[in-house]
């Protein structure tokens, strides 16, 4: 149940978008820009990491809507679950795995990053944009995972993932969010 009057209980982050148009429209092209625009990363990577991070904390809505985007471009399911459970036996491709590293340890305890593990990324055979990209989903959805969480927005049931993971995979995006989110001057008129 959501936690602001001005929601409907049932609030989804498209409801949120719309209800705070201001901050929403930056926050949905930045979204487009980091999980669909040029990158190194696959989209399905790039998902997988938004989905990793979000099941790092805990935020059942994020990890399930981007689980379920990362599944349809191609991720295999059961791979969020095997990284969470055991990142070094993973079925990911090993060059993964020190980017997931990375992001895990900068979500848990980001005050411990250190070069070292930049060197790790980098030494994986990754370029320095490509531990940019990886970091801007990270930071992106913890920032998400705050949003959802402290407005308490819930998934009504695990059919909505898929129904959200359909909307999200179409050709254009994010666009669509952002086709939906009023313009500010919009709102207050």
């Amino acid at each position: 149940m959501a936690f602001l009057p001005v929601l409907p209980a049932d609030a989804t982050v498209l409801d949120v978008l719309k209800t705070f148009p201001e901050p929403a429209g930056p926050l949905v092209d930045y979204h487009q820009v980091v999980l669909r625009g040029p990158s190194e990363l696959t989209v399905a990577e790039r998902e997988l990491i938004a989905a990793f991070v979000s099941a790092l904390n805990s935020c059942r809505y994020c990890r399930g809507v981007h689980e379920a985007v990362a599944e349809r471009f191609g991720i295999e399911h059961g791979v969020l679950a095997a990284l969470l459970a055991d990142l070094a036996t993973a079925p990911v491709r090993d060059a993964m795995k020190p980017l997931f590293a990375y992001v895990r340890k900068l979500t848990v305890t980001p005050g411990r990053m250190t070069a070292a593990d930049a060197e790790a990324v980098l030494a994986a055979g990754w370029q320095e944009r490509t531990l940019y990209d990886a970091v801007s989903v990270c930071a992106l959805f913890n920032l998400m995972n705050r949003i959802v969480e402290g407005l308490g927005v819930r998934a009504p049931d695990d059919d909505y993932f898929a129904v959200a993971a359909r909307r999200l995979s179409r050709d254009d995006g994010f666009a669509d969010y952002r086709g939906l989110v009023p313009r500010a001057h919009d709102h207050d008129a």
